[in-house]
């Protein structure tokens, strides 16, 4: 009988624990997870895998702009820019166009958009898995994007504004405090990219690290945990 028990309590003790590890891995996995409530997405255009320009060359004319056209940014244009910082790149294992240690991917990336063809003024999330658009509010948010980067007027001249944030617990929950470099490392490769793709396609744009990071967080109605790293405005070079 006592044989019997102790049989008993053991099974019943490993399914225990597969459950509650199982949730806790859910747990980790679900980190930040962007829940976006207004249901509306807009279809971006597939991007392009060939380009009219090598990488040397892009890497040679690769500047930082601050000066741009009073001209509509191009939907095309913009995708590919978002394809470029966080598209698919592996349809089975999800990877993407920037490295991320142990592919935890803590990046997410906003547009805050003033005149971009055939989309309205707000701010929209980009989603990596469907490549599309989920729109989060509506309205021209580029004055209050403006004073919360200290008044940097070419964030204001900018037909659209890329924000990068991260939740820092996905990488962290993997590898430690160790992680918090990690993500920093990552959102200088997902910067990079941004900066080459914008220059294949004439667009100019910045990195703008100086900004009031609870104003910026604002604006993109970020999560609790959520902190905002980057701002990058998008025009076309004069």
């Amino acid at each position: 009988m006592n044989r019997i028990f102790l049989t008993i309590l053991v099974v019943v003790s490993s399914l225990l624990f597969s459950i509650m590890y199982g949730a806790f891995q859910v747990e980790l996995k679900e980190v930040g997870r962007k829940f976006v409530l207004t249901n509306k997405t807009i279809e971006l255009p597939e991007p392009k895998k060939d380009g009219e320009i090598s990488v040397e060359e892009a890497l040679q004319k690769r500047r930082s702009i601050r000066d741009y056209l009073d001209k509509p940014l191009r939907l095309n244009d913009l995708s590919q820019i978002l394809w470029a910082a966080q598209g698919i790149t592996e349809p089975i294992k999800k990877f993407r166009t920037a490295p991320s240690a142990g592919a935890t991917y803590p990046l997410e990336v906003y547009v805050v958009v003033k005149n971009v063809e055939g989309l309205e003024k707000g701010v929209y999330h980009y989603n990596p898995f469907k490549h599309n658009l989920e729109l989060i509010k509506k309205g021209n948010f580029s004055y209050r994007l403006y004073e919360a980067c200290l008044n940097q007027e070419w964030v204001l001249k900018a037909q659209a504004n890329i924000i990068i944030t991260a939740f820092y617990e996905r990488t962290t929950n993997k590898y430690g405090e160790r992680g918090i470099r990690y993500v920093h490392m990552e959102a200088g490769h997902v910067g990079q990219n941004i900066y080459l793709q914008a220059t294949t396609l004439g667009v100019g744009t910045v990195a703008i690290g100086a900004f009031y990071d609870d104003k910026v967080e604002e604006i993109i109605d970020a999560e609790v945990n959520e902190k905002a790293l980057y701002v990058y405005p998008l025009g076309y070079r004069r």
